[in-house]
């Protein structure tokens, strides 16, 4: 509390010198960001942080970022209002109920009037909603409607039309056009404050103040109430009121008051009624006609206009000195000098005169790039050449044009060395007179210029990198400059220096560096890439306790060097699209007040007030599936089809300066990325489980807690129940096939196997009877060959028989032959001789023989005949006992030859038989088949 009390008090002597021309910081939104009517009726907070506005065409919600309309079941124009708990209460055309969000997160509107129809009034609109003890008070010009939390409506009728309501200390009064003021009691008006004052008087406000009744009027003024007196009480914004037609009011919470008029604006002023500022079109607010404003718990002051919305914050205690005619141009410097602002801009030097006006200098015309109080003098560094200001004019004291920066020259007195366009000019006063001599030696232009020691300077050249410079002892010459080019490894676009600490820093586009003395040359600076961030750079003059810096994100902040001063941060959205890139500049008003150049004017910093950077945990709104709202239970898994898109917004409406960042757990959770607006909307995730994490963040990287949504992405058909199931049915079928099947072939395979069997059986007994067959054959061909033996031998001895009997009968023959005249009767020698020859040649022997023999040697004579059909009978019967190996000897006495004739003729058998001389007749015959 005593640090509040502090601020307030270092603010209101702060504010003592300054008037209207300076604004609190206020943000406007026009009717492209809110796309709905341009009129605005009534404006109101919920406890959520939600912004409700009864626009022309429906009911606005915002939540901090985006902007949400709907409307009316009979689009009718929402004339007011009222956020109140978790109900959004509404009036316009004979109509006035609520909304509630449903399960789905879904405004929803329900009537309250329709319970009352025939009760509510031709062409009546409700103009006011306000809580009132157990319910709400909706007021038209001729009713009052009080509808109770147990669904009572009563209707109450004024005298005259109904101006306002208001509640204080728990009392309803109702404010009329033509009988004074009302107090609701016992659900019924009775008269309050009667005066002929209020007559025909719109009073449009009745709060408490100093104890007593404070009525607002629209064109009165303000009265004050007490002891059954009204009178008027002493204000300046009376007149001011009276001129501009007031519309609206709100007490501030430290005492203050705003007054919203219909012409100018809206009006700031202390608890005593004098304006300490006002805000309207000429200094930056969309429009000048204040139709409604509204004080939320954050103490912002909300204005429903007639063409948009805006919103002051009455808790920030930095001001804006604004000038929307464009005059003043993009602003490069600002300093306060003997009690006088002075303004440098791209357009020329002003100044604010003593109602803060704004003053051009005259001769000044032309880009202004520094302004520096020396030895109790102000120079100016000019595109023209320096020049030294008295009071609204100027002097030029040097012609070397483009000054960008002066620095004292250490332990020299009056001596400054001023980096120009085209080098180095030493500024010297002698005898009251300031001199300038340009240093020579180079001619690159010199934006940034530290001192390292006495006679050591370093400079940078805008595209060319570092230089260190060296100075003869009084500063008439440069001895020498060094370039720092291959000196460490840096970028040699964009460097700036500073002396932070006697440390020599450099600020490059690859971060932070310093110079080591040592090794002289140039290396990373870890100390400050860590603290300040390898993007940001010092905006201020680097001799204060407290650096200023502008981060990545276009934020402001104080960085105390000694750590002795509260840092405080200032988030882009108090001069979004209003800072001068890359000539962004802190100029030191006082010891707790910095101007930061803009354009179009600049921003005043009290550097003791609080950094207020309130962020709350993201709240999930809605949750949507293929376009469609759904209900959802963050407390449980949301499932979710495959290849379905899905969309989840968030809101953190009590949160400021904020945007919101999402994570996804399962793929990198690690990984934060920003949420455009406040809507994530995905697509094509694979099946499984998501844990998706929403963090609310601002650009001075503060950020909350994360929210978190999971999500069930439904695997496809083939992988979820339906698809277990049938694969269960599918695995159920297949093994009762296999088994079927597999039973049905153990079947035909037994079966196949009796055959398999049988079959071997018959081919083992076939393969038997074969075999005994064979036996049998072998058996009777062995029988066979010996009955062949048999009848062989038997045809032998039959031959050999038939040799001895044929031997035997030739030598009867000769004996016969010798003895033949032993005979007398020769008849009977003959007789009995030709019966011997007619034994040796018998016929019959032979065919008994041959039949034999054909039945030992099948075929023999039917080959041998087929082979040689000119062999005589002679010649078979050669054959035939050449065949059965009979010799020539025994063969002789059979064919009744002698052997020599024998062997003359199977001589002439061989020729018969083609036989070559080394195969014999015998070889042949006997091999013949």
């Amino acid at each position: 509390m005593k640090a509040k009390f502090l601020i307030l008090i270092l603010t209101i002597l702060f504010l003592e010198d300054i008037s209207a021309q300076y604004t609190p910081f206020f943000q406007n939104f026009s009717l492209s960001e809110y796309n709905a009517g341009n009129q605005n009726w009534g404006i109101s907070r919920a406890e959520n942080g939600m912004l409700y506005v009864a626009n022309h065409n429906g009911l606005l919600e915002y939540d901090g970022i985006k902007w949400e309309f709907m409307e009316l079941p009979n689009k009718t124009t929402i004339r007011s209002v009222l956020a109140y708990k978790d109900l959004v209460y509404t009036g316009s055309y004979e109509e006035f109920g609520y909304w509630k969000k449903n399960s789905k997160g879904k405004l929803l509107y329900k009537s309250l009037s329709d319970a009352i129809k025939s009760k509510i009034s031709p062409n009546e609109e409700i103009w006011q909603i306000i809580p009132f003890k157990d319910g709400i008070a909706f007021r038209s010009f001729l009713n009052l409607y009080i509808y109770k939390f147990n669904g009572e409506i009563k209707k109450i009728a004024p005298k005259s039309v109904a101006i306002s309501c208001s509640v204080v200390d728990n009392k309803l009064y109702v404010a009329t056009l033509h009988n004074g003021v009302f107090e609701y009691k016992n659900d019924e008006l009775s008269l309050k404050i009667m005066d002929k004052s209020l007559a025909n008087t719109k009073v449009l406000s009745i709060t408490k103040y100093k104890g007593k009744l404070l009525l607002i009027t629209s064109l009165k003024g303000c009265l004050i109430y007490d002891s059954n007196t009204l009178k008027p009480v002493d204000f300046e914004i009376n007149n001011i009121l009276k001129q501009h037609l007031l519309n609206g009011f709100s007490l501030l919470n430290n005492g203050n008051m705003a007054f919203g008029t219909i012409k100018d604006g809206v009006y700031f002023t202390n608890s005593e009624g004098n304006v300490i500022f006002h805000i309207n079109k000429e200094n930056g607010l969309i429009n000048n006609t204040v139709l409604s404003q509204h004080l939320d718990f954050d103490n912002k002051l909300w204005l429903g206009l007639d063409n948009g919305i805006a919103s002051i914050d009455l808790d920030n205690n930095n001001l804006f000195f604004n000038d929307v005619s464009g005059k003043l141009g993009a602003v490069y410097d600002v300093i306060k000098f003997k009690g006088t602002i002075y303004i440098g801009s791209n357009t020329g030097l002003f100044y604010l005169d003593s109602n803060n006006n704004l003053q051009f200098i005259t001769g000044s015309q032309g880009q202004v790039w520094n302004l520096k109080e020396i030895e109790g003098e102000l120079f100016c560094g000019h595109n023209e050449g320096t020049f030294l200001v008295t009071g609204n004019t100027i002097k030029l004291i040097s012609t070397t044009t483009g000054g960008w920066v002066v620095k004292k020259a250490p332990e020299q007195n009056n001596t400054y060395i001023q980096g120009t366009y085209t080098g180095l000019v030493r500024l010297k006063k002698q005898n009251n007179t300031w001199n300038a001599k340009h240093l020579g030696k180079t001619t690159m232009p010199i934006r940034y210029l530290v001192f390292e020691n006495q006679n050591t300077a370093w400079a940078a050249h805008a595209y060319k990198g570092l230089y260190k410079i060296k100075f003869d002892k009084n500063y008439d010459t440069i001895i020498s400059i060094k370039n720092y080019k291959n000196k460490g490894q840096f970028s040699d676009f964009n460097v700036r220096i500073y002396k932070i600490k006697n440390d020599i820093c450099f600020k490059t586009n690859d971060g932070w560096l310093k110079y080591e003395s040592i090794q002289d040359t140039i290396i990373s600076f870890d100390l400050l890439n860590e603290n300040f961030g390898k993007e940001s750079y010092i905006i201020s003059e680097e001799d204060i306790n407290q650096l200023v810096l502008k981060t990545k994100s276009d934020a402001i902040g104080f960085k105390s060097i000694l750590n002795s001063e509260k840092e405080i941060s200032l988030s882009n959205n108090y001069f979004k699209n209003r800072l001068i890139v890359g000539n962004e500049n802190i100029s030191k008003i006082s010891d707790s007040t910095f101007a930061l150049n803009l354009n179009n004017g600049f921003m005043l910093i009290n550097s003791k007030s609080n950094s207020k950077t309130e962020l709350q945990k993201p709240i999930i709104n809605n949750i949507e599936i293929d376009k469609s709202l759904i209900d959802f239970d963050l407390n449980k898994k949301i499932p979710i089809k495959l290849n379905s898109s899905f969309g989840i917004s968030v809101c953190s409406p009590k949160s400021s300066n904020h945007f919101f960042e999402y994570s996804i757990v399962e793929l990198d959770a690690t990984k934060w990325k920003r949420l455009e607006k406040n809507k994530l909307e995905l697509s094509s995730l694979k099946d499984g489980t998501y844990t998706i994490l929403f963090r609310t963040n601002n650009n001075l990287g503060k950020f909350t807690e994360a929210s978190k949504v999971q999500i069930n992405i439904l695997p496809p058909w083939y992988k979820d129940t339906l698809g277990f199931l049938l694969y269960i049915t599918l695995i159920a079928l297949s093994i009762g096939s296999f088994h079927y099947f597999n039973k049905q072939k153990l079947k035909k395979d037994q079966r196949l196997l009796k055959i398999k069997y049988a079959k071997e059986q018959q081919e083992i007994v076939r393969e038997k009877n074969l075999e005994n067959e064979k036996r049998i054959v072998q058996l009777k061909n062995e029988s066979l060959r010996n009955e062949v033996k048999l009848k062989s031998k038997e045809l032998a001895n039959t031959a050999l028989a038939l040799v001895k009997k044929n031997e035997t009968l030739q030598e009867i023959k000769k004996e016969l032959a010798t003895n033949k005249d032993g005979f007398v009767n020769q008849y009977a020698f003959k007789k009995i001789l030709n019966k011997v020859d007619s034994s040796i040649g018998h016929k019959d022997e032979w065919k008994v023989f041959e039949f034999n023999f054909n039945q030992v040697h099948e075929d023999f004579f039917k080959s041998l005949k087929s082979k040689h059909q000119n062999l005589t009978p002679k010649d078979l019967k050669i054959c035939a006992y050449v065949k059965m190996n009979l010799s020539n000897k025994e063969i002789a006495p059979l064919m009744n030859v002698s052997v020599r004739g024998l062997e003359t003729h199977r001589y002439r058998l061989k020729k018969k038989l083609d036989l070559e001389d080394d195969i014999s007749v015998s070889d042949y015959l006997i091999n013949l088949e």
